[in-house]
């Protein structure tokens, strides 16, 4: 659960800990305030200041339900809500651990099914505060340890955690025998931080390989496999890839489904919930990865991927910002924000070929707007670049502009772009914004979202 933007390779450079944004606001944002004091000037991207928070904390990461460790660069959030939702619909309490939030920080923690109160949050990080007695601690190294801390009081009969950046320093990978690991599709992302190739990318998100711990992954590049599996044989763990241990596709009668197969048998479940052909992946991923944990489930489970919900996942909005556009328009939200996401948003755009489909763009500023971007430029009826006041680290809208190799123009604001958005011959359209978490945090609350 961290953020680069607090963070820093390991080469020994200084780099002081920034002011919080307003992404952490009200009373929880002022205890996470005075924990910033405490981040430490050098960064290491080691896990030893956690690690002795915990052993004060008495180890709560050692008396957690059965946890399924998720890492990957695209599609991390969704394979854990996939994995909630299985989880629930066998009628059990669920804890789930994600980041980034969009709205609230509270989003980050899901308790036996419910988001943790901002009491409790409170309570909880000030009880952390008071033992960590003014060690240097990172805000996020603080916020995993407060999950493991509301995960271990409160019983379920599973935890999923969802890594933050890379995966061998990541903070949540402390925990010690998962019951399954999964990890999605690895794409270049966070290069600064995790290497600027796809092997060593590949590299740390493999750091949350386990000895003799299973580790369910999807399709991958070659190379990335080909890292997977050396960490996998190096630790003893078995690797179950697709379209080798298990296989996934859709289905279109006699309805539309997902049909999954691998050594137990072959599941034909209805579509999943979330939208999008990669989501079909994404779903998969969940179910392969509870089939090799080893936990019971009822048949009927598998079924709950037809109920999942993530917000920002191709989120159809029907609240203030939607009441903008004509009645017979349709406004869709996305937090993708790198080059795989641009792909995986490209079939999508492709089925959507039955109207003009407007794309409204906002990207953070370490991101690489070309990437994403290229795959959207030619099926995209229109592109306009924002960047909102109050979207942390926004991107600058003339850096996307000149990304967009002149296909995009400035909108510069959400607003401005929703109303510069052609309206031609009354012809329906679907208008999409996507590009940045932060962004999408921001629509969200402007919409009118609350999560629960």
């Amino acid at each position: 659960m961290t953020d680069p933007a607090l963070q820093t390779p390991a080469t020994g450079e200084a780099k002081p800990a920034p002011k919080l944004s307003a992404e952490f606001t009200g009373r929880t944002g002022t205890v996470l305030e005075r924990l910033n004091k405490l981040y430490p000037a050098l960064i290491d991207l080691s896990l030893g200041r956690l690690e002795a928070l915990l052993a004060r904390l008495g180890h709560p990461e050692r008396k957690l339900p059965p946890v399924i460790h998720v890492a990957g660069t695209n599609g991390k959030g969704s394979t854990c809500a996939n994995l909630r939702a299985i989880g629930e619909a066998a009628g059990w309490r669920v804890h789930v651990m994600s980041s980034p939030h969009l709205v609230d920080v509270t989003e980050r923690f899901r308790i036996a099914g419910k988001l943790v109160s901002e009491d409790e949050l409170i309570a909880t990080l000030e009880e952390i505060e008071r033992i960590n007695d003014g060690a240097p601690i990172t805000v996020f190294e603080v916020l995993t340890a407060a999950g493991f801390l509301l995960f271990a009081r409160h019983p379920a009969e599973l935890a999923i955690i969802e890594v933050g950046l890379g995966g061998r320093f990541d903070a949540t990978n402390v925990v010690p025998n998962p019951a399954a690991c999964a990890i999605t599709a690895i794409s270049m992302d966070h290069e600064a931080f995790l290497g600027s190739t796809l092997t060593a990318i590949a590299g740390e998100k493999a750091g949350i390989i386990k000895p003799g711990v299973p580790v369910v992954t999807g399709r991958q590049e070659p190379v990335v496999m080909q890292v997977l599996e050396e960490e996998a044989a190096r630790k003893g763990a078995p690797l179950l890839r697709r379209d080798r241990d298990w296989t996934a596709g859709h289905i279109d009668q006699p309805a539309p489904g997902l049909s999954f197969t691998d050594a137990a048998g072959t599941l034909r479940l209805p579509a999943p919930a979330l939208t999008g052909p990669h989501q079909d992946d994404n779903a998969a991923l969940a179910i392969a990865a509870l089939r090799a944990s080893g936990l019971s489930l009822p048949d009927t489970a598998w079924s709950g991927i037809a109920h999942t919900t993530w917000p920002a996942r191709l989120q159809r909005l029907h609240g203030t910002l939607a009441s903008r556009l004509p009645p017979d328009w349709e406004l869709w939200l996305d937090g993708g924000h790198n080059p795989g996401a641009g792909e995986a948003l490209a079939p999508v755009l492709n089925a959507w070929s039955d109207r003009p489909v407007h794309v409204i763009v906002g990207m953070k500023q370490t991101k690489d707007a070309t990437g994403f971007l290229a795959p959207l430029l030619s099926r995209a009826t229109s592109i306009y670049a924002v960047a909102e006041p109050d979207q942390h680290l926004a991107q600058p809208v003339g850096s996307i502009v000149d990304a967009g190799q002149g296909k995009v123009l400035p909108g510069p604001t959400l607003d401005a772009a929703l109303d510069a958005l052609p309206r031609t011959d009354g012809q329906p359209a679907r208008v999409l914004i996507c590009g940045s978490l932060y962004l999408a945090g921001v629509v969200l609350k402007r919409d009118g979202w609350q999560a629960s």
